[in-house]
C-alpha cells in the first residue's frame, strides 16, 4: 500500500513526463491533488497523457520541451507559473541511455548527447525552477540520478559520468539553497521496469533474469515505486532532508 499525500493547492513540474518514471510521478502528483505541468520532447505522447489526466478530473498542462535547450526549459517553467500561479515541486526526470560502448571507442557526439540530456538538462531545469522557488522562499526539487550515479559499470562511462554529475549538482545546490527554503535531493533508481528498460531487454543489452538476480529484493523495481520516493522527498515528511542521493534500487548498491 502506498502512503497518502495531500498536495492540494500545490503545483508540480515534471520532465520526461510522457512515459516511465516521469509519467508515474506525474500521475502520483495529480492523484495527490497537485496541479501538474508535464514537460516532454514527444508532443503527441505528452498531449495524450495530459488529455487522459484532464479527463480524470486533474489540473494538468502539457508542455513540449527539449531539456537540452535552456530557452525551452525556461519557457516551460515560466509557462507553468503563468498558468498555475506558482511552483512548489519539480521532478527532473528526462534522460536517455545509450547502447553499451567500449570507453576507448565511444565517440564525442554520443558522449556530448548523453551529457546534454542527462546532466545539462537537469542543470537547466534546476536553474529555472530555483528562480521561481527562491522568490517564494520555498520549494522541493528532486533530480533523477541513477544507481549509475553511485557506482560504475563497464560500457557505460558516459552515462555514469552524467549521473554522478547530477549528484554533485544536487548536493551543491542543496547547500546553497537550504537557508532559502528550497530543498534539493536526488533519487537513484536501480533497474526499473520501464519502456526504456524493456527496449534494452529486447535489444539484448540487458538480461532480465540476471538483472533481477542482482537485486537483494530479487525483482526489478516499478515506476510507481520511484514515484513514491519522489513524492516523499517533496512532502513535509521529508522536511529535514536535503542534499541526499537516495538509492531506490532493491538493494543493488548495498552489495
Amino acid at each position: 500500500m502506498n502512503p497518502a499525500y495531500d498536495f492540494t493547492g500545490q503545483v508540480a513540474f515534471v520532465t520526461g513526463a510522457s512515459s516511465g518514471m516521469g509519467l508515474a510521478t506525474a500521475r502520483a502528483f495529480a492523484g495527490a491533488g497537485a496541479a501538474v505541468a508535464l514537460a516532454d520532447i514527444d508532443e503527441g505522447a505528452v498531449n495524450a497523457v495530459a488529455e487522459q489526466l484532464a479527463g480524470d478530473g486533474h489540473r494538468v498542462l502539457a508542455l513540449v520541451c527539449d531539456v537540452t535547450d535552456e530557452d525551452q526549459v525556461a519557457a516551460a517553467v515560466d509557462r507553468t507559473v503563468d498558468v498555475f500561479g506558482r511552483l512548489d515541486m519539480a521532478y527532473n526526470n528526462a534522460g536517455i541511455m545509450p547502447p553499451p560502448t567500449d570507453a576507448a571507442e565511444e565517440g564525442a557526439e554520443q558522449f556530448d548527447r548523453v551529457q546534454d540530456v542527462n546532466l545539462r538538462g537537469v542543470w537547466a531545469s534546476v536553474k529555472h525552477e530555483l528562480r521561481h522557488m527562491r522568490a517564494r522562499g520555498s520549494g522541493a526539487i528532486v533530480n533523477c540520478s541513477s544507481l549509475g550515479g553511485l557506482v560504475g559499470n563497464p560500457g557505460r562511462a558516459a552515462y555514469h559520468a552524467a549521473k554522478h554529475g547530477v549528484i554533485g549538482l544536487t548536493r551543491s545546490v542543496a547547500l546553497e539553497y537550504g537557508s532559502r527554503g528550497v530543498r534539493v535531493n536526488a533519487v537513484c533508481p536501480g533497474t526499473i521496469s520501464t519502456p526504456m528498460v524493456d527496449a534494452m531487454v529486447e535489444g539484448g543489452e540487458l538480461d532480465r533474469s540476471r538483472a533481477e538476480a542482482g537485486q537483494a529484493i530479487g525483482r526489478l523495481g516499478t515506476a510507481d515505486e520511484i514515484a513514491q520516493a519522489v513524492l516523499w522527498l517533496c512532502s513535509d515528511g521529508a522536511s529535514y532532508v536535503t542534499g541526499v542521493a537516495l538509492p531506490v534500487d532493491g538493494g543493488y548498491t548495498a552489495q
